[in-house]
């Protein structure tokens, strides 16, 4: 039986199922294994893992533990009543309207970040002036449409991850720090910190960034550095807004003290530093990379939903779920009636009830002529969200 347990509960004979730290590449070779000794459970906790799940039937059991499968019931309850009762406000545009618009402002920000990293890379000057109509143009399409480009951006090819999802962060703090009501030359620094945050990692030799294989303890240690790393080139850069120096420093800092490289705590996180690791976190573990397989939007914001308890502010992760969406757009669902469809628009009442595009009947086994159902004057339901690559479907191609 998979049982949730603290850390600080781990005894060796017991045998770990998921260390439960998604959010980074731990030092350890692999995600599930048998705890030896003491040695081992006090890495994990320095680690700063503070809650894990473990394998009853195949080691030592704490008793008293929550299942994987009650806790994650618990926390489905707790996730969809934030859900119901965020108010649901309207974009400008449709997103059929902005997606055209968005492709363009997309792949132009793919080829920006690109040489922008391969400048750094090759120990040329960071051009600020290059990039600040970039951001602009992001800023624009995200204020008229955000789920339009925030679609687009979990779109990564697996070998240009790093440039990806550069974009991809800028789109989500700009979107973030709209939802927090912020002026738009923050929002605007907000997205240039975005951009930047990960610049530190073109510092980092090529054998340890594209690795198809986790990280050694010494090759995790170098890769940590690239915060500390990125935060000093942009320190001598000229033209660098002061926010995107922080938000470049402080996006693998964590709430409680565990992050780095300060191992700052609580409000010693500026506020843009706590969104940034939250966008950080949840845009990894949606994307594809060398040696991971992307999680479905919804499962990850139910980690960060899990992970702030300890690791990020449990209040603005609360704001950026609403902000996103339980079932964000791109997102394949099934309904009620046996019916696969696709996301499409959030509802216009509930975040629960969104418009969909109904692609596959699972009871006839066929696909069907795509067509829409707005989800909030129908008596049909989201009953969970489905694994595209399981059914062969792929979303993007009906947005």
């Amino acid at each position: 039986m998979i049982k949730r347990i603290r850390s600080d509960q781990l005894r060796p004979g017991m045998y770990i199922h998921d260390l439960n730290c998604g959010w980074m590449d731990h030092p350890f070779v692999f995600n599930s294994f048998a705890v030896e000794d003491e040695e081992k459970i006090g890495k994990i906790i320095a680690t700063g893992i503070r809650e894990l799940y473990i394998d009853s039937s195949r080691g030592l059991d704490v008793e008293d533990a929550q299942t994987h499968d009650e806790f994650h019931a618990e926390l489905h309850e707790k996730i969809t009543a934030l859900a119901a009762s965020h108010e649901v406000r309207a974009h400008p545009t449709t997103l059929m309207e902005e997606v055209t618009v968005a492709k363009v402002v997309h792949q132009d920000a793919h080829k920006v970040v690109h040489h922008l990293m391969s400048d750094v890379r090759m120990g040329k000057q960071i051009e600020v002036a290059h990039m600040s109509p970039m951001v602009e143009n992001i800023t624009d399409s995200i204020f008229r449409n955000k789920d339009a480009f925030i679609s687009l951006a979990r779109i990564k090819k697996k070998d240009e991850y790093t440039f990806q999802h550069s974009v991809s962060v800028c789109a989500l703090l700009v979107a973030f720090s709209q939802a927090m009501e912020y002026e738009k030359n923050v929002i605007l620094e907000a997205g240039m910190g975005g951009l930047l945050h990960d610049i530190g990692k073109m510092k980092i030799p090529d054998y340890i960034l594209n690795k198809p294989a986790p990280l050694t303890e010494d090759e995790f240690a170098i890769m940590r550095s690239h915060s500390a790393i990125g935060r000093e080139l942009l320190e001598h850069t000229p033209g660098v807004p002061e926010a995107a120096i922080i938000i470049t420093g402080q996006h693998h800092e964590r709430y409680d003290g565990t992050g780095y490289p300060g191992k700052l705590k609580d409000q010693q996180i500026s506020p843009l530093g706590q969104m940034a690791s939250i966008v950080d976190v949840y845009d990894a573990l949606t994307s594809n990379r060398i040696y991971h397989k992307g999680m479905e939007p919804t499962a990850a914001l139910k980690k960060l939903f899990e992970w702030s308890r300890f690791h990020f502010n449990a209040k603005l992760v609360e704001r950026f779920i609403c902000l996103i969406g339980i079932y964000p757009v791109g997102t394949l669902v099934k309904l009620e009636s046996g019916m696969l469809a696709v996301v499409v628009s959030p509802g216009h009442e509930s975040l629960l009830r969104p418009t969909v595009r109904i692609v596959y009947d699972i009871n006839k086994a066929q696909a069907l002529t795509p067509h829409d159902f707005d989800l909030s004057s129908q008596l049909d339901s989201i009953v969970q969200y489905e694994s595209p690559a399981q059914w062969g479907i792929d979303p993007y191609h009906y947005l």
